[in-house]
């Protein structure tokens, strides 16, 4: 496997221009300026969490509401993130975690399969969290998603408070990713899958 996990994606559409950087074998450390600042605190959550060093730059079409952004970001970190894995070989693969915040608790499971699919179960209990609309978080995912071509399944499995649910989601898949990512020495440089390719 590559030691130099790392990769930069320009996207620039008539709505938005995004840009992504990645180190996936950061510490964590992060550059986000899209525009909404509660989007910018969950992204946080995944560099951190995710020990990923991440730099986003996003300038949409704010004016008429976050989606845009919020999805073209996860379209282009999803790109830049297959982009950085490469051929995947030597990874674990699959990535799991559940994580708490005060009275709510979220499951993230992650495999990077090649196929892209994602299954998303939250009941977000407010609309709006700052500048942010809840609804796209699962914009975001299947962004990410399409991109990454990853399977990914999230359940918020408790909760009451929005922030607390949306920030668990986002802590547990930086750690769910972080787990998937990490190389797995008893298999070094081969590909997790009886297939031979992912």
């Amino acid at each position: 496997m590559s030691t130099d996990r790392i990769a930069e994606v320009q996207r620039n559409t008539n709505e938005t221009k995004i840009r992504v950087r990645v180190n996936l074998d950061g510490t964590g450390q992060s550059k986000l300026a899209t525009g909404i600042g509660f989007f910018d605190h969950m992204l946080d959550q995944i560099a951190r969490h995710g020990l990923i060093d991440l730099e986003i730059e996003a300038l949409g079409d704010l004016h008429i509401d976050g989606h845009h952004t919020v999805e073209d970001v996860g379209i282009t970190l999803g790109q830049a993130v297959a982009q950085a894995v490469g051929s995947k070989a030597g990874i674990t693969r699959y990535g799991h975690s559940y994580v708490p915040l005060d009275e709510a608790l979220s499951r993230v499971v992650v495999d990077f399969s090649g196929r892209p699919g994602l299954a998303m179960d939250v009941d977000f209990k407010a609309g709006m969290v700052g500048g942010f609309d809840t609804q796209l978080a699962f914009e975001f995912f299947q962004g990410f998603v399409n991109h990454a071509l990853v399977s990914l399944h999230i359940d918020n499995l408790k909760g009451h408070n929005a922030h607390h649910q949306c920030e668990t989601i986002f802590k547990a898949f930086g750690r769910a990713i972080r787990m998937a990512l990490t190389p797995d020495p008893r298999s070094a440089g081969v590909i997790p899958s009886t297939k031979g390719t992912l």
